[in-house]
């Protein structure tokens, strides 16, 4: 779940700041929520439902 939402947030980021030029600390904020939320997941591991 941590991937996809850090997927998600990574694709967010990337066509705000090549498709829109869009400058702004609220991309870099994404791109960083993004990292965050994969290290996350891959630091988790899998959990046994």
């Amino acid at each position: 779940m941590l991937a996809l939402i850090g997927l998600v947030l990574l694709v967010m980021w990337l066509l705000g700041f090549v498709a829109f030029h869009v400058t702004t600390g609220v991309i870099h904020v994404l791109l960083v929520l993004a990292l965050i939320s994969i290290i996350m997941h891959f630091l988790r591991g899998r959990t046994v439902a």
